[in-house]
């Protein structure tokens, strides 16, 4: 934990905190509703901040903006309504807080995370004297990953969502481009719901996708996706698009850019018609992209510029499944296993 600190609050809980730490919270993220109106003000900023400067997606800043809510919430009910007084000692009681009511270590962690970002803001910006968040420690998150299909899994996923567009529907043609599309370059849904026609280079064969923080990268992908994707534009997507489709890659039933929930809808339709396969969504065909791109041969520097990844930490966690892997076929394949 940062700070050396071995727990989440350190110091002796004050006589409010203690009375107040048994109550149950509102909802899991506060919308905000009740806080003073100088905190409501700062809610305010703090959003623009996030949408105007760091450019963050809509999910991503409501995440923020409830998580902040929350803290913001917490610190009201300590009695401190001056955003000069929230220090260390209020962000390691409201994560305390978390703990004590059976929050998951990956969400104190998240929420850990979203206070720090907030306080450098706060010190950035003058309204804190000091950053206490650059002291807050948090959680270890468990290194897991969900489940990933095998090669014949994922083969079997696309033939079937194959034989149900035969009949040539627009629909039809428009998931299977999708789902080729996902496996083929293991990007995210938003990614995906947010390609436009010109960021496909049919040519080179690579997609160009902007990550988190409107990162640009480009991702390659094989000739299967390419077919699904020709067949999409050229006999799909006409039949779709209305007056106002845009450039989106992707369209819905009514014309519009598909949403997120849509495809998450069809993975898991489709996942259903593979025996014996892991219900996974959009991202466990991410993860099961990267997989077994390292089982392949693929180095981790390569596979993280392809996810998108900032830190190869997070990449290095896939190497856990290939490792799991190859000691079962060890253990089911070697005499002296």
């Amino acid at each position: 934990m940062r700070g050396g600190a071995s727990c989440l609050t350190c110091e002796s809980p004050s006589p409010a905190y203690a009375a107040w730490v048994s109550k149950p919270e509102a909802s899991d993220q506060d919308t905000g509703e009740g806080l003073p109106e100088s905190f409501v003000r700062l809610l305010g900023d703090y959003e623009r901040h996030l949408v105007s400067e760091r450019d963050l997606t809509p999910h991503t800043v409501r995440a923020y903006l409830g998580d902040i809510a929350g803290l913001l919430d917490h610190c009201q009910r300590l009695g401190v309504t001056d955003v000069t007084d929230l220090d260390l000692r209020a962000l390691r009681s409201w994560l305390a807080r978390l703990q004590t009511t059976g929050r998951s270590r990956t969400t104190i962690a998240r929420r850990a995370t979203a206070a720090r970002v907030f306080t450098a803001w706060l010190h950035r910006t003058g309204r804190l004297p000091t950053d206490p968040g650059a002291a807050l420690g948090s959680p270890k998150k468990h290194k897991t990953l969900p489940p990933v299909l095998r090669a014949d899994e994922a083969e079997s996923l696309i033939r079937s969502a194959a034989d149900l567009a035969d009949d040539g529907s627009p629909v039809g043609l428009r998931d299977v481009a999708m789902l080729e599309l996902l496996y083929a370059t293991g990007i995210r849904v938003g990614e995906l719901v947010g390609l436009d026609i010109d960021d496909v280079d049919d040519e080179r064969r690579v997609v160009r996708v902007f990550g988190k923080g409107r990162k640009e990268r480009s991702v390659p992908y094989g000739t299967p996706a390419g077919r699904a994707v020709d067949r999409w534009l050229t006999g799909g997507r006409p039949a779709l698009r209305v007056e106002g489709s845009g450039p989106a890659l992707f369209l819905g039933v009514r014309g519009r850019r598909i949403d997120q929930r849509a495809v998450r809808e069809l993975v898991h339709r489709r996942i259903a018609d593979v025996p014996g396969a892991p219900d996974i969504g959009p991202h466990g065909l991410r993860h099961t992209a990267a997989t077994h791109l390292l089982e392949g041969g693929a180095d981790l520097r390569s596979v993280q510029e392809l996810l998108g990844h900032a830190s190869l930490a997070t990449t290095q966690l896939y190497t856990h499944v290939t490792t799991d892997r190859l000691r079962r076929a060890y253990q089911q394949a070697h005499p002296r296993a």
